[in-house]
C-alpha cells in the first residue's frame, strides 16, 4: 500500500468512525485503503456491533428498559465508543442531525432509539426507502404531529419539514406543495399497545409504564382526492409524494451538501443554503452525479465520497463534534469496554459540550462547525479529555505509553513531541503549538521516556486547538 493510503487511513476513521486505535489502524493498514472503505460501507458482513449487550441487559438494569433519557443517552455512547461497526453507527449519528427529533417533546426516549435503530439498518440504503422508514416512524410521526393530520383537519408539520429540512430545502417548494404533501400523509398515524390511536399528546409513566407506539395506517382518514406536487397531478399518497421528492435534482443537492458538511468539511449552517453557495461546487456535483446514478443510494454516495480527491485533502477540516469529541478520547484512552456506571457521565458530557443526545434543540437539528465551540464549552472539551488521559492504568493510555517507550530511549524533546503526536493521530500541529510541546518536554522533570513524562505530554496534546478538529 503507497504511504499516502497509510497516512489517510486515520483520516478516513475519523469521519467514517470515531477515530482509531493504533492496533485498529495496524489492522487496517493490511487491507489497503479502498478495500477498508468497502468494509466499512458493509457493516451487514461485520460481527454484531456489540459483543456484550447481554452484559449490559443485566449489569445495567436501567440499559435493559430505557424508560428515561439519562440510560438512553448513555446506552447510545456506549455503542458509539465500543462498535464494531463504525460507519454504522456514525451514520445513525448523521441521520439523528439531520432528522432530528426530540426527548424535550416525546418524553419517551426509548422511541427515539427505535428511531435512531432504524437508522441504522436503512441508513446506507436509498434515501427514499429511508424517507418512507421516517414517515412511518412512530417518535417521528408524534415529533412533527402527524398524528393529528386529518383529511378533514390538515396539519401541516410534516408536510413542511419534510420539504424544509428533510429533503429540498427552502425555495424549491411552493407553499401549495406543503399543504398537498400533508394532504398525502393524512391517515399515517401511531397507535399504542392497546390499538387505540394516538390523536393527542397524551403520554403517562404510571401505572403501566410508557405507551408503545405503533406505525398505522387508517385509510378512512387518509384524503384520496387529486392533488398538485410539484407539477404533478395524481391521487397522491405519501409514497408517491416521497418518490417525486427523490426525482428532484434539489433533493439531490441538498443531501449531498449534508453529506459534505459532514463527512468532509464544515458548511455554512442549513438555513443558508438557500443564499450561500457550496464551500466546494465541484465536490457537490460529484455526489449529485452519484446520488442519481445509484438511484439515491447514501451507500454509493459515500464510496464516491471516501474515495475522492476532496475528502483525501480534508483532513482537519472539520470541528469535532461533542459526541465525536467524548468518544473518541474516550476510545484512544480506553477502558470503557464493560458496562460501569462511569458510562452515563459519557453520555452526560456530550450535553455538557453543546449536543445532547435524544434531545435535540429543535427540528433544525444542531448547528455545527465553529459553532460547536464557545468559552464554556471549549472548557469543558478540554478538561475531558485531558481527564482522560490522566490515568496511565487505562488500557489505551498505557499501550500509548507502552509504544513511545519501546521506539527507544534517549529521545531527544522534539523527538518525544513528533513520536508522541505519530501514537494519536497522527496529528498535523501548528509549528507553534509544536515548539510550546517541545518546550515542556524539555523542561519536564524526569529523564528519558517516563511514564509520567509521556502522559503530560499526552494531556498537553489532547488540550490543543489542534484536538479539536477533526
Amino acid at each position: 500500500m503507497q504511504d499516502r493510503d497509510i497516512a489517510l487511513l486515520p483520516h478516513l476513521l475519523r469521519r467514517a468512525g470515531f477515530g482509531a486505535t493504533h492496533d485498529e489502524l495496524e489492522r487496517y493498514a493490511g487491507f489497503g485503503y479502498e478495500a477498508t472503505v468497502e468494509e466499512l460501507l458493509h457493516p451487514e458482513n461485520m460481527p454484531p456491533a456489540l459483543e456484550d449487550e447481554d452484559l449490559i441487559r443485566r449489569y445495567h438494569v436501567d440499559q435493559n428498559g430505557l424508560l428515561i433519557v439519562d440510560s438512553c443517552q448513555a446506552y447510545l455512547v456506549y455503542r458509539m465508543v465500543n462498535t464494531r461497526r463504525p460507519l454504522e453507527e456514525k451514520l445513525a449519528l448523521f441521520w439523528h442531525s439531520i432528522f432530528a427529533t426530540g426527548y424535550t417533546k416525546l418524553n419517551q426516549p426509548k422511541a427515539i432509539l427505535n428511531q435512531i435503530e432504524m437508522f441504522r439498518r436503512h441508513g446506507l440504503g436509498r434515501f427514499r426507502d429511508l424517507l418512507i422508514e421516517l414517515s412511518r416512524d412512530p417518535a417521528m410521526i408524534f415529533w412533527l404531529d402527524n398524528k393529528d393530520n386529518h383529511k378533514d383537519a390538515v396539519n401541516e408539520n410534516f408536510g413542511r419539514e419534510i420539504l424544509e429540512l428533510f429533503s429540498m430545502g427552502v425555495g424549491n417548494y411552493t407553499e401549495d406543495d406543503v399543504r398537498q404533501c400533508s394532504r398525502a400523509f393524512t391517515g399515517w398515524t401511531i397507535r399504542n399497545a392497546d390499538h387505540h390511536t394516538v390523536r393527542t399528546a397524551q403520554d403517562s409513566v404510571w401505572p403501566y409504564g410508557r405507551l408503545d407506539w405503533q406505525y398505522e395506517y387508517r385509510p378512512d382518514d387518509h384524503d384520496d382526492g387529486e392533488k398538485t406536487f410539484l407539477g404533478r397531478q395524481g391521487q397522491f399518497d405519501g409514497e408517491d409524494v416521497i418518490d417525486i421528492i427523490c426525482e428532484e435534482p434539489a433533493t439531490a443537492r441538498f443531501i449531498s451538501r449534508h453529506l459534505y458538511n459532514f463527512f468532509v468539511a464544515d458548511e455554512p449552517q442549513v438555513p443558508a443554503w438557500d443564499t450561500v453557495p457550496p464551500r466546494d461546487p465541484a465536490a457537490i456535483d460529484t455526489l449529485v452525479d452519484s446520488y442519481f446514478e445509484s438511484g439515491g443510494e447514501i451507500r454509493a454516495m459515500l464510496r464516491t465520497l471516501f474515495n475522492s480527491d476532496f475528502f483525501k485533502n480534508a483532513q482537519f477540516a472539520k470541528v469535532k463534534s461533542p459526541a465525536e469529541m467524548v468518544v473518541g478520547a474516550a476510545r484512544q484512552s480506553g477502558g470503557f469496554a464493560f458496562p460501569e456506571v462511569e458510562d452515563i457521565q459519557l453520555a452526560l458530557e456530550t450535553g455538557n459540550m453543546g449536543q445532547l443526545l435524544v434531545d435535540p434543540p429543535s427540528v433544525e437539528g444542531w448547528h455545527t462547525g465553529p459553532e460547536w465551540v464557545t468559552t464554556a464549552s471549549l472548557v469543558n472539551r478540554v478538561n475531558f479529555a485531558v481527564k482522560q488521559f490522566a490515568d496511565e492504568t487505562r488500557p489505551g493510555v498505557r499501550s500509548i505509553i507502552e509504544r513511545i517507550q519501546a521506539s527507544g530511549t534517549g529521545l531527544t524533546p522534539e523527538q518525544l513531541v513528533d513520536n508522541c503526536l505519530e501514537v494519536m493521530g497522527p496529528m498535523d500541529v501548528s509549528q507553534r503549538t509544536r515548539e510550546q510541546l517541545v518546550a515542556h518536554a524539555s523542561d519536564t522533570n524526569g529523564g528519558g521516556e517516563s511514564a509520567d513524562r509521556v502522559k503530560e505530554l499526552l494531556q498537553l496534546i489532547v488540550a490543543t486547538r489542534e484536538y479539536q478538529m477533526a
